[in-house]
């Protein structure tokens, strides 16, 4: 019972990899790996030809590379740092769990959930430049309530102050 359970484990870890990639690299990744007779497990390439899942992807025009993929994939099939070919039953496992990820998925792509976030930050960012003003009255809970004020006059040096008929020497302004 103990083993089928670190088993289902290990198929939800590698469903829920699948799931975080983006969409493409999903599409490619089962491109590649029906493409391909010889996918392995435990490595990246084998010297016969046999490539992994990642790779399959890659050669397919999915160029991401996705580290928790690798790892649920050799933790799936149990690699332990071994390279071996994947048997049958394991290729067929993963090809179901990409074609049943793109079939759920609902067109919210990771890039799109990005670029919508990107755009709701700035916006945010937009209006919080124009803040409204604080009040002038005091505080009723008594805290204190500070405010940056604009100056309406910048020194500039050599020039008197008159404002209000008070002229104070070394003061100066301009509008």
């Amino acid at each position: 019972m103990r083993n089928r359970a670190r088993a289902n484990s290990n198929v939800e870890r590698l469903r829920m990899a699948i799931d975080c990639m983006p969409v493409a690299t999903r599409e490619a990744m089962l491109a590649g790996v029906r493409a391909n007779e010889r996918i392995i497990v435990g490595a990246y390439v084998d010297r016969r030809g046999g490539i992994c899942p990642m790779l399959a992807a890659h050669r397919a025009g999915a160029r991401t590379d996705f580290l928790a993929f690798a790892r649920s994939w050799d933790r799936f099939t149990h690699a332990n740092g071994r390279a071996r070919v994947a048997s049958r039953r394991e290729v067929a496992i993963l090809i179901s769990q990409l074609q049943d990820s793109l079939t759920s998925a609902n067109g919210q792509e990771l890039d799109e959930a990005i670029r919508e976030h990107r755009r709701l930050v700035s916006a945010a960012k937009r209006t919080l430049i124009r803040r409204p003003r604080l009040p002038d009255a005091p505080d009723p809970s008594g805290e204190i309530v500070a405010r940056r004020l604009r100056p309406r006059y910048s020194e500039s040096p050599g020039l008197m102050n008159m404002i209000s008929g008070i002229t104070h020497a070394g003061d100066t302004f301009s509008k």
